[in-house]
């Protein structure tokens, strides 16, 4: 492998490590009272077997469906580390943490041994080994949600399957718990419960709030019709529905589903179906059709409708920042998302995407974490880093063995 290689910031990095002490110096001081005698020692955010850092130790899951090759890159280091190779798999998503390789049989996991958690005033990063997990069951439809306590396997037939993300944590499934009944969707965790989607006939689906055992605890008033797409972001969780999509949120124990609609009526091949964000952002972009990109800003509860060349890809750092898009020049394309105005263009051109485009592989993606996007080249055997801040210049570049056609980040 060979990377063009940039200097990492100071100053950033300080500024991190300065900002978690003190936000942990803080906790600790109010956690170690007299009552709390033996809290000093184990420190605060304390993880066995990980190493903390001051600053996100991003990695990035490839696949080669082709070959089955899959490998880690390492961020920080460069460095790019073998795994299992994995026959038949046509998708990668991921939790932050954990990598899933969608194949026609099942869902092999593996920890990428990165991840962040967040304490809501502060955060810590952690590093530690990759190690594979195992095979869940499921073929082509399934989807798998996580947050910190549960990941929820939901299979195409709408049934759905709880594992403790602390067995995963130790590098085994364990034994999950079956939900009862169906679902319209992905079940999604979220604030210590479980969002849901259920559908009587042909009547819209209606949001439910399950207990993590799958009691209903809260139906908030809502209707969803087609749902397609989610996402969880700070404001709530978004479902997308055919008119919109739908925010559920949680306030002080009690679950509200507010709509927000395009305001006008969109042809179904228009409609968001598949969202992409940075972790955490409320800001959501998704494709519009063939030629534009939807932008969705959750805290505004506002649409916008970004026209672009032919889209490959999109996705956006969130509110001050460009909307990513790769198009079917093969170059990437900053557009401002409150004008549409494009603001920035990638010459030469980064990558080849024909093959891409009509379908006959995985398109590329576009991942983004707070100060770089990551872009996967497979016809040209490479991943882009790409600082978005700064006119969409090449970072690195990092020259692999395997067709990157899949691609996932950890660590965010």
């Amino acid at each position: 492998m060979s990377v063009r290689s940039r200097t990492r910031p100071l100053v950033p990095a300080l500024l991190s490590a300065a900002l978690l002490t003190a936000g942990c110096a803080g906790q600790e001081d109010a956690e170690s009272g007299p009552e709390n005698p033996s809290s000093s020692a184990t420190p605060h955010g304390y993880v066995e077997g990980a190493t903390e850092a001051a600053e996100q130790q991003s990695r990035l899951l490839l696949g080669d469906p082709g070959t089955g090759d899959t490998r880690v890159l390492d961020l920080i280091t460069g460095k790019i580390h073998d795994t299992a190779r994995r026959a038949g798999v046509t998708e990668l998503t991921t939790d932050g943490r954990f990598g899933y390789f969608h194949g026609a049989d099942g869902t092999h996991v593996l920890d990428s041994g990165a991840w962040m958690v967040d304490h809501g005033d502060h955060v810590h990063y952690y590093r530690a080994k990759i190690q594979e997990v195992g095979e869940l069951p499921g073929g082509p439809g399934t989807s798998i949600r996580s947050d910190a306590g549960a990941t929820v396997v939901t299979a195409a037939d709408g049934t759905a399957d709880v594992h403790s993300h602390a067995d995963l944590e130790k590098g085994t499934l364990g034994t999950p718990a079956r939900l009862p009944g169906t679902y319209a969707g992905p079940v999604v965790p979220y604030a210590e419960h479980l969002i849901a989607l259920t559908r009587d006939g042909d009547a819209p689906a209606k949001v439910s709030v399950l207990d993590r055992s799958g009691k209903r605890v809260a139906a908030p008033e809502s209707e969803c019709e087609d749902p397609q797409g989610d996402a969880v972001t700070r404001r709530g969780v978004v479902l997308g529905c055919a008119d919109g999509a739908l925010l559920v949120r949680e306030d002080d124990g009690t679950f509200t589903a507010e709509k927000i609609t395009y305001g006008e009526g969109v042809p179904k091949k228009e409609r968001a179906a598949r969202f992409r964000h940075r972790p955490d952002s409320s800001t959501l972009t998704a494709a519009a059709g063939g030629n534009a990109v939807w932008v969705l800003d959750v805290t505004k509860r506002a649409w916008t409708r970004v026209e672009t060349g032919p889209v490959v890809a999109a996705n956006t750092a969130g509110e001050g920042s460009p909307l990513l898009v790769l198009e079917t020049d093969g170059a990437l394309h900053g557009y401002d998302m409150s004008t549409g105005e494009e603001t920035a263009v990638t010459e030469p051109l980064l990558t080849d995407v024909p093959e891409a485009a009509s379908g006959e592989a995985p398109a590329p993606v576009i991942e983004v974490d707070r100060s770089r996007a990551y872009l996967n080249d497979p016809a040209g055997r490479r991943v882009y880093e790409i600082d978005y801040n700064d006119a969409l210049r090449v970072a690195r570049t990092f020259d692999l063995d395997v067709r990157p056609s899949l691609m996932a980040e950890t660590g965010r």
